[in-house]
């Protein structure tokens, strides 16, 4: 099951690195960011001005910070700009898009396919009510988010333009509910995926907005291939 875990799994030498882009920018800030850290305020770091400013780099060229952080504090920062504080919602929805940074990972999910119709097919041929069967419909809810987050031009060319990406983010949506609710009380985790199911359209908007920085307007453009290498030169 996909869950939040960049927020346990950050490192002193990832913070010493934000910091230190941190201080390409403004060397006052970085002086109070290492203090923070040092005060064991990290998510008053991670929610700055400064932190964001310099994991968006400069130029088109992201951040020399690990993919966790370049993820992670974008999306944090969209989501308090839309009212989510949950730093759990926002390292889950960053987690996405390093999870399936690769190919190997997203086939680990449903044979890597890509629909609603398949992913709910998936679902129902798992034991009925059980973790199994929680534990799917999990997976494929963070396909779906990633795929309409991260590719939504992709996901809009497939069918019903942007009626589509819409769908994804109400499967999403119905899946992380359909975990909380086999869950139940069972398990300690079931609180968190009925907040996600809630909170599903700020996790796709989050994304949305956070990908932009790293992957232009329609990643799969020659257009936009072209002026990522040139932003990237700049």
């Amino acid at each position: 099951m996909i869950t939040p875990l960049i927020h346990r799994v950050l490192t002193r030498e990832d913070l010493a690195r934000l910091v230190a882009e941190i201080g390409r920018l403004d060397r006052a800030e970085a002086r109070a960011a290492a203090e923070a850290v040092e005060a064991g305020a990290v998510d008053a770091v991670l929610d700055s001005p400064a932190a964001l400013e310099a994991v968006r780099g400069q130029g088109g060229a992201p951040a020399a910070v690990p993919l966790s952080i370049l993820w992670y504090v974008p999306v944090r920062a969209a989501l308090r700009a839309r009212g989510v504080s949950d730093v759990e919602l926002a390292d889950y929805a960053a987690t996405l898009p390093v999870v399936f940074a690769t190919w190997r990972a997203v086939r680990t999910v449903a044979r890597g396919e890509a629909g609603i119709g398949v992913w709910w097919r998936h679902v129902a041929s798992l034991p009925d009510g059980t973790v199994a069967q929680a534990e799917g419909a999990a997976d494929v809810a963070a396909l779906a988010l990633w795929w309409a987050g991260c590719f939504p031009e992709w996901v809009a060319r497939r069918a019903a333009g942007r009626g589509m990406l819409r769908a994804y983010v109400t499967f999403a949506a119905q899946a992380l509910a359909l975990t909380a609710r086999i869950l139940g009380a069972s398990e300690p985790g079931a609180p968190f995926w009925a907040r996600a199911a809630g909170e599903a359209e700020a996790l796709h908007a989050a994304l949305a907005e956070a990908r932009r920085n790293y992957l232009g307007r329609d990643v799969h453009s020659a257009e936009q291939r072209l002026e990522r290498f040139l932003g990237r030169l700049n």
